[in-house]
């Protein structure tokens, strides 16, 4: 438990807040709002409060996964603004991967022991339904023990219309073609104010919400994330994930929550004049982990940090701010980078054990559903 220096002279308000969490209390979208706004001593209190409840749940293991991303096309016609992977199917730089080379690069994630596959493309136009159920058949013909995490729920909501069916029956097709769990990508903000401006063309808030929640109910787990730092308020950060928390008091279905910050060389959301970025430098970020263990902590398990976003020295610091996941291998990362992320597409597994064990914590080996595999 913390020692009483940590509180000493803190601002009342916090030192209430801080105290009712290490009473395990429900903090509110207002006492979670101050908490982002902390620097100083609060700031360290937060931090000792966020790294007291995560050793509390998980001790002092940090956990990853060997995986491998597989985007398997870019061609999209969405044109969100925070998206520079994206093209349309007339550019020189185009691609959309055939069947065969996609089970190439399951063969390739097999044979270097990946426990999972993350599959996730653009909107392709040209696309047909049975296109995405023959990957998910591909992945099991190679290797039916390997976790198949597909298909975002924009990819979904796309699938359905192909389908011409409902997503409740889109999702049991899935399923039944070997489709294990979701990527809760395309959530960006949960704020259709906010999505208007930089995913127009994406599904609504109502919309990720019904696909995510039809998705628990017929036993698929899925992630969960934030995209931050561009034009958001914190107030619409706290709904996010407000957002998130009551969904999963009703269905138990997320496994982790992913803050992922954004990447502003590239995308024209960085060069919006009527719209201008608002800063968000690394404590912004430390303190998204924190709140974030903190208003999820009794619903959400795990928090994971992008090494890909944050390069992996500011995600090895998170680990002492609430993050208890180091994400995974990855391999093929071309969405990050494509919007301007300076850092590799690869960490092999003992550069991953290096970090995490340089930060003071035990590395374990997971898979997808956060069963450990190996500890190290």
């Amino acid at each position: 438990m913390l020692t009483s220096h940590i509180f000493h002279r803190l601002k009342t308000e916090i030192k209430e807040i801080l105290e009712k969490v290490l009473k395990y209390e429900e903090i509110t979208s207002k006492e979670a709002l101050k908490l982002l706004k902390v620097h100083g001593k609060e700031f360290f209190a937060l931090q000792n409060v966020a790294n007291q409840i995560c050793f509390e749940k998980k001790e002092e293991i940090v956990t990853f996964v060997i995986n491998r991303n597989i985007n398997f096309t870019n061609v999209c016609f969405q044109g969100c603004k925070f998206c520079s992977f994206s093209l349309p199917t007339n550019h020189k730089d185009a691609f959309l991967l055939s069947l065969e080379e996609i089970r190439k690069r399951v063969i390739e994630a097999k044979d270097l022991n990946c426990t999972e596959v993350c599959i996730q493309g653009g909107i392709n136009p040209e696309l047909k339904f049975d296109f995405y159920l023959d990957i998910l058949r591909i992945v099991k013909e190679v290797d039916r023990n390997m976790h198949t995490h597909a298909f975002s729920p924009q990819e979904i909501y796309f699938m359905s219309k192909l389908y011409k069916s409902s997503i409740e029956n889109t999702l049991k097709e899935l399923k039944k073609a070997g489709l294990d769990s979701i990527p809760g990508t395309a959530a960006e903000i949960l704020v259709d104010d906010i999505r208007r401006i930089v995913c127009p063309n994406k599904v609504s808030t109502s919309q990720w919400i019904e696909i995510i929640t039809q998705a628990h109910n017929l036993g698929i787990p899925t992630t969960s994330t934030i995209m931050y730092g561009h034009i958001e308020t914190l107030n619409d950060r706290i709904t996010h994930l407000e957002v998130l928390r009551e969904i999963q008091k009703e269905t138990k279905g997320f496994t982790e929550f992913v803050p992922l910050p954004f990447v502003k060389e590239n995308p024209i959301l960085s060069r919006l004049d009527k719209h201008p970025l608002i800063p968000s430098y690394g404590m912004a970020d430390l303190k998204l982990f924190c709140v974030s263990r903190i208003f999820l902590n009794d619903y959400i398990d795990n928090i994971q940090c992008s090494w890909v976003k944050l390069g992996p020295k500011l995600a090895q610091v998170s680990l002492n701010f609430g993050v208890n996941d180091f994400s995974g291998t990855l391999m093929e990362e071309n969405i990050s980078r494509s919007a301007g992320a300076e850092f590799g597409q690869y960490l092999s597994p003992k550069e991953i054990v290096a970090i995490i064990k340089a930060a003071g914590k035990k590395p374990a080996q997971r898979d997808t559903l956060y069963n450990i595999l190996k500890y190290y």
